[in-house]
């Protein structure tokens, strides 16, 4: 009865994303209009080399198609609900409601995931198909080990997000936290410059943090350059990120709520 409660959020979650699709679609047009900038401009660097830190063109374009479907996964309009929600004071209906917080959000971002995820795939597909198409996974096992690197993604991502969100308990304005956690998020994730790409003892740092297993990881699978043991040992990193990410969440939810005040109570 409890897991159908979140089960139905999520479709209800899904629902309102359709309901309120122009507000999504003006947030996924921002992200992809990013993207084809990053696209257009890495084509232009590769335009007078074959080869960049071990990238040719075609694995550089597939890693920023991929970069855009990751984070496209949860994107800025679901991100910001869960501020909305402390800004606003929305927040006390839910300590009310029978439900985790935590749990009510998840079950949120993954009904808004699958729809998103559907349509940033389409987009690429229109893209791809006006820019002669991508390369593949290598083989089966590693498309597989994309799907759930994605998964992993999305745990990832999450967790990093309802951490930023919770800090409204501490600030009058959510946009700037956001800000911050997108700017931080994109830097060490890959998303702006892919890791293989930094100084050696910064690529050290990223890749003990746990922001390149939403972009990183999943292109580096996709890419073919994580395969057998290397590729599942990073999967199962992720979501090892995932279940420490959920646990601080826990914590510092319990922390948090002591900031509500109701009626100056």
């Amino acid at each position: 009865m409890v897991k159908r409660k979140y089960v139905t959020l999520a479709k209800i979650t899904m629902q309102n994303s359709i309901a309120y699709r122009s507000t999504y679609l003006i947030s996924l047009l921002g992200s992809l209009i990013f993207i084809l900038t990053m696209f257009y401009l890495w084509q232009a660097i590769f335009e007078s080399r074959e080869q960049l830190s071990g990238f040719s063109w075609e694995q550089m374009k597939a890693y920023i198609f991929v970069t855009f479907l990751s984070n496209s996964l949860i994107s800025w309009y679901s991100e910001t609900r869960i501020s909305r929600k402390i800004i606003s004071g929305e927040v006390a209906m839910d300590l009310l409601k029978p439900l985790d917080f935590q749990k009510a959000r998840i079950a949120e971002t993954i009904g808004s995931s699958l729809l998103e995820g559907c349509i940033a795939a389409i987009l690429i597909a229109v893209v791809l198909a006006l820019t002669n198409g991508m390369i593949v996974p290598p083989s089966g096992p590693a498309a597989v080990l994309f799907l759930g690197s994605l998964l992993g993604s999305v745990f990832i991502k999450f967790g990093i997000v309802y951490l930023s969100s919770l800090v409204c308990f501490w600030t009058s304005n959510g946009m700037g936290v956001a800000w911050m956690r997108a700017a931080i998020t994109n830097f060490f994730s890959g998303a702006l410059i892919p890791l293989a790409f930094f100084p050696g003892w910064l690529e050290g740092l990223a890749k003990v943090l746990p922001f390149q297993g939403i972009v990183y990881v999943p292109a580096s699978i996709y890419l073919g350059k994580l395969e057998g043991m290397a590729a599942m040992q990073n999967v199962g990193m992720q979501f090892v990120w995932g279940v420490i990410l959920w646990g601080c969440g826990k914590l510092m939810w319990g922390w948090a709520v002591r900031q509500v005040t109701i009626n100056g109570g």
